[in-house]
């Protein structure tokens, strides 16, 4: 391992143990000193804090890439130029609206695969803001006094709301994972046989990466379900059985939040800064193609391109550009002579595969 490896290795871990850290004050000051925390909830939250160190280590190690750490540097400082910052925030909300809260960039792929994403989505979001704050001692309920059928609801130890078991929100509150888990079921099911039937998805897909997180998903809703169906249909049959079998589901989620597939949920919202990226571009300066001379992407889009090339060590310096008599008579010569070498990246895509084509051909005439 290089020094520079070692070095971002070392910066990951320093800050997976920040978030980690944030994660235990959280619980410790939101709890008040533990005074809220139920101990029976201790293997979620030591699930969560494990999850939270392996998520800011893995954050840390993908911005430690050179395309992903130039897109965040300059996204940031795009969104944040001081004559633009209040016309980005609200282009930043119709983004998140759109792209994050109707999920509409996968519509354009398929309205089934749209449907099914939206539930787990939204399921998932439902699930995480009720569990990790009960988990948390953030959220929890008492009865008022010694009147057994109402209830208080505290958050961060104040008191937010009453409510009587007999009431219409009794059952919304005490069931509200329910939801996320019918949502979360209804997706999973959606996914599952959109896979099945689309030969597309079946010859590409694996069960790691594809399979694997859906399974889980599943088997954390499914298992949640059946609490309730023991609670309320069973008489509580195999509830404890169940409870564990629960517990054990939604640990290994955890565990496995930032390694897998599901790690794409954090890295989503970053990617809201592309938007600024290309609107920033479109603004600038074009890039003009030295063969035809046409623009084909902005100047500052090819200019970072070059960079984190030689950051990567990309070697694509210079091409020789073989002479299209046919192509733009007006500006090339018509005979076969090359023209001055140009970087790579300052050639359209067009002209890159014209180029390789008129290469061929010499090569093909000579006999070579």
């Amino acid at each position: 391992m290089t020094r520079s490896a070692r070095a971002d290795v070392a910066r990951a871990t320093g800050w997976g143990l920040f978030v980690a850290f944030l994660v235990l004050a959280g619980i410790y000051v939101g709890s008040r000193r533990l005074r809220d925390f139920d101990a029976a909830l201790v293997p979620y939250a030591g699930a969560s804090v494990f999850s939270a160190f392996g998520l800011g280590y893995r954050y840390s190690m993908w911005l430690t890439k050179p395309p992903t750490r130039l897109y965040w540097r300059r996204g940031w400082r795009l969104f944040f130029a001081p004559s633009h910052v209040m016309r980005n925030i609200s282009h930043m909300a119709a983004l998140f609206t759109v792209n994050i809260v109707a999920q509409r960039f996968i519509e354009k792929r398929s309205p089934l695969r749209w449907a099914a994403h939206w539930c787990i989505f939204w399921g998932c979001i439902l699930a995480a803001a009720v569990t990790f704050p009960l988990s948390f001692g953030w959220i929890h309920f008492e009865t008022a006094g010694a009147a057994l059928e109402r209830y208080q609801a505290f958050v961060f130890g104040a008191h937010v709301f009453t409510f009587d078991l007999d009431s219409p929100m009794a059952p919304l509150v005490f069931n509200v994972l329910d939801v996320s888990a019918v949502l979360v079921i209804a997706g999973v099911s959606l996914a599952m046989w959109r896979r099945a039937r689309d030969r597309g998805a079946l010859a590409v897909q694996q069960f790691g990466a594809d399979l694997l997180p859906l399974v889980m998903l599943f088997a954390v809703s499914i298992t949640g379900v059946f609490l309730t169906a023991s609670t309320h249909l069973m008489r509580g049959l195999h509830f404890v059985f169940l409870s564990q079998l629960h517990a054990v589901t939604v640990i290994f989620t955890l565990l496995y939040l930032p390694f897998g597939k599901f790690f794409h949920i954090f890295q989503r919202p970053a990617q809201l800064g592309v938007a600024f990226y290309r609107e920033a571009g479109a603004k600038g300066e074009p890039a003009r193609c030295a063969r035809c001379a046409q623009p084909f992407a902005s100047r500052m889009h090819i200019d970072d391109l070059k960079q984190v090339e030689r950051e990567l060590g990309i070697r694509y310096h210079t091409v020789r550009l073989k002479a299209d008599p046919t192509y733009d008579p007006d500006r090339l010569k018509a005979d076969t002579t090359d023209h001055p070498a140009v970087h790579y990246q300052d050639v359209c895509p067009a002209c890159r595969r014209k180029n390789l084509a008129l290469t061929q051909d010499t090569l093909w005439r000579r006999g070579t």
